[in-house]
């Protein structure tokens, strides 16, 4: 089982220096991480968007099934999105729905779900291109969840035992939780979406992780965004001019891999400039994704990709 934050760490390092259209501007780090608020917002489910009663065994079904489809941000324009709502809780919501009407699906019945029952419980169009990839992707859960653990979801997380790293590292071999890129001829994984199960799991209070803190932050298109417009990244002229225009930027080239990777290597030398030695990656994610959602990031386009892993 691979030592996830361990081998992303080292391969978003690498990427970030050898990047030739991100750059990091490291003078800027220590000012930042030292003024850098981490009284954390409040971490606990939405109670509109998660499901937060239930039994362990239901709220485990919830967050890996959640966590399966926590992508399509590059498709979130073209979704019909629920009043106040963005495309992820549009998703949530849809999905916390379905579980308090009818109880989580059985790990046969995601085995075998199509993207027609998948748009019914989200509220949109089948033919939608996401709803097809969202179907895939549970599909794939399905059949790991009954095949490899008897159809029990909270055996996944026990499986664990007890720790986010073990947890992200068990996932990483799905495809549904799949997220390595190539750059330069070398492996870049990120695995966004395996890491933040194990946080949420811990969050819902499924479980209690002993090691959450070893893991990085969740590398998607909004926290480099954010390290973008406070100044700790700065993107070549010609990648910005594209994102301004609302070019869609394709996953796994050259310039989306840089995003990511030196996003990701901002936020463990934010980590490290900490003068109290307090903060970490998951932390400073939380806070940085928080922000986000404020009127100077939210009126700034940020990029998009059309992908699986965010």
């Amino acid at each position: 089982m691979p030592d996830v934050p361990t081998t992303v760490r080292s391969a978003c390092a690498r990427v970030a220096a050898r990047a030739r259209r991100v750059t990091i501007e490291y003078y800027a780090i220590p000012a930042y991480a030292a003024a850098l608020p981490l009284t954390l917002p409040d971490a606990a489910p939405d109670p509109q968007a998660h499901l937060v009663t239930g039994t362990r065994e239901e709220r485990a079904a919830f967050w890996l099934t959640l966590d399966a489809i926590n992508f399509g941000s590059g498709w979130f324009p073209t979704l019909r999105k629920r009043a106040g709502r963005s495309g992820y809780y549009t998703v949530a919501t849809g999905l916390r729905e379905r579980f308090a009407a009818a109880g989580p699906w059985a790990a046969g019945e995601l085995a075998s779900i199509d993207a027609r029952e998948v748009a019914e419980v989200l509220g949109q169009d089948p033919a939608h291109e996401l709803m097809a990839l969202f179907a895939s992707s549970l599909r794939d859960l399905g059949r790991h969840v009954g095949h490899d653990y008897g159809g029990r979801f909270l055996s996944v997380v026990e499986a664990a035992g007890g720790s986010a790293v073990a947890l992200a590292g068990l996932l990483a071999g799905w495809d549904c939780f799949a997220d390595v890129s190539s750059y330069d001829g070398f492996a870049v994984p990120f695995y966004k979406r395996a890491q933040i199960v194990a946080a949420d799991l811990d969050d819902g209070g499924v479980v209690r992780s002993s090691d959450r803190d070893r893991l990085t932050m969740f590398a998607d298109n909004l926290v480099p965004h954010v390290l973008r417009l406070d100044g700790i990244l700065r993107y070549a002229p010609e990648l910005l001019a594209r994102i301004d225009g609302g070019e869609l930027i394709e996953h796994g080239s050259a310039e989306e891999v840089e995003i990511r990777a030196c996003a990701l290597h901002a936020v463990e030398l934010i980590v490290a400039a900490r003068p109290d030695g307090s903060a970490s990656a998951v932390a400073v994610d939380r806070v940085l994704w928080n922000r986000g959602g404020g009127l100077r990031y939210k009126s700034a386009l940020r990029h998009r990709s059309r992908c699986t892993a965010y």
